[in-house]
């Protein structure tokens, strides 16, 4: 019984795989998938509008995104947050 309780985390720990990182730029709102022939490819996250990424992707296997991991994409909320309560 000791075997078993100590194979299950063991064989856990062996199956365990490392995360990717994250490969997109949240500094750039704009990104570029970059194909590769081989099954891999890249992405470039260095791009601020989509007619700059559009001109640099003409003529390769790649295509334009917006980021989704774009860090300013919203507005930070300015102090605290109220809620109005409805009259009725």
């Amino acid at each position: 019984m000791r075997a078993l309780a100590w194979l299950i985390p063991a064989a856990a720990m062996l199956a365990a795989t490392p995360a990717p990182a994250q490969t997109y730029d949240p500094n750039y709102p704009v990104c570029m998938q970059v194909y590769s022939p081989r099954g891999g490819g890249y992405n470039d996250c260095s791009f601020t509008s989509l007619p700059q990424c559009s001109a640099s992707a003409s003529g390769r296997s790649a295509q334009c995104i917006v980021n989704p991991f774009y860090a300013y994409a919203r507005n930070p909320p300015h102090g605290r947050a109220y809620r109005r309560q409805r009259v009725y």
